[in-house]
C-alpha cells in the first residue's frame, strides 16, 4: 500500500482528500503547515506528497524548492494543489521541480489518476501492479512470484525482504543499483544496517530462484552493485 502525505492547512479540504485517498487504497498522513510536513519526512519517506501552495508561514512552493535541494528528498514525488490557475503560477510550480500541478477544486477521480501517473513514472515499484520479466511474474497485491515455464506455472517461495528486493529489481530491469541505493529503496532510507546485508539477501534471492532456473537474472556488477537481467542477455555470460 502506497503512503501519501497530504500537506493542507484547511482541515475540511484535507479530510475530504484523505477520505478519497483511503477509498482509493492509500495510507494517508497529514500535515497542516511546513513545520509539520518537515517533521513527517524525518521518519520514513512517503511514496508521494500532495502539497498545497498557500500554507501558513513557509509556502508550499518554498517547501518544494527546499525538498528538491536536499539529496534525501530530491526524488520525492510531489503534486502541488492550489487555487492559483494562472499560467505563470503553474510555470513557477513546475520550475521548482514538482511532478504535477492541480488547480482546486479537484475531481477525486482526476486526482487519483494523476497520482497513479506520477507514481508510475517516479516509483513503479510502489504500485500494486503485476510486473513481469521474461517468464517471471510478480504480483505485489497477492505477494506471489510465479515462473511460467513450458510445463506449467511454478510458485516460488520468497521471504518478505527477498520479495521486496525482487520487486524493485524487476521494476527497474537492466539498471545497476549500488548497495546503498538498494538499502534506501528496499529497506527504507531511515533503516541503519550494513551494506553487506544486501549481499546476504541477494544470495537468498538467488537460491529462491534456483527451482525456476532464474538465478542467473540477478547479476553482480563488480565494484558497483546488482542488476536484474532481461531475456536479451545471454544466460551463458551471466554470473551466478
Amino acid at each position: 500500500m502506497s503512503t501519501v502525505l497530504v500537506v493542507e492547512d484547511e482541515s475540511a479540504i484535507a479530510e475530504l482528500i484523505a477520505i478519497n485517498l483511503r477509498h482509493g487504497g492509500y495510507e494517508v498522513r497529514q500535515a497542516a503547515n511546513a513545520e509539520q510536513a518537515q517533521a513527517a519526512l524525518a521518519g520514513v519517506l512517503p511514496d508521494l506528497v500532495l502539497l498545497d501552495w498557500m500554507l501558513p508561514g513557509e509556502s508550499g512552493l518554498q517547501l518544494a524548492r527546499r525538498w528538491r535541494a536536499d539529496p534525501r528528498t530530491r526524488a520525492l514525488p510531489i503534486i502541488m494543489l492550489t487555487a492559483r490557475a494562472q499560467e505563470d503560477d503553474k510555470v513557477a510550480g513546475l520550475d521548482v521541480g514538482v511532478d504535477d500541478y492541480l488547480v482546486k477544486p479537484i475531481s477525486p477521480r482526476e486526482l487519483l489518476a494523476r497520482m497513479r501517473a506520477v507514481l508510475r513514472r517516479r516509483a513503479p515499484q510502489a504500485l500494486d501492479e503485476v510486473v513481469a520479466v521474461g517468464s517471471l511474474r510478480l504480483d505485489p497485491a497477492a505477494h506471489r512470484v510465479v515462473y511460467e515455464g513450458r510445463h506449467g506455472a511454478l510458485a516460488l517461495r520468497l521471504g518478505p525482504t527477498e520479495f521486496r528486493l525482487l520487486h524493485f529489481l524487476m521494476a527497474n530491469p537492466q539498471r545497476v543499483h549500488t548497495r546503498a541505493q538498494l538499502l534506501d529503496r528496499v529497506w527504507g532510507d531511515h533503516v541503519f544496517i550494513e551494506e553487506r546485508t544486501v549481499d546476504v539477501h541477494v544470495k537468498r534471492l538467488r537460491e529462491a530462484l534456483v527451482p525456476a532456473g532464474c538465478a542467473w537474472r540477478i547479476d553482480t556488477v563488480r565494484g558497483v552493485g546488482y542488476r536484474l537481467l532481461d531475456d536479451a542477455d545471454d544466460q551463458s555470460l551471466a554470473r551466478l
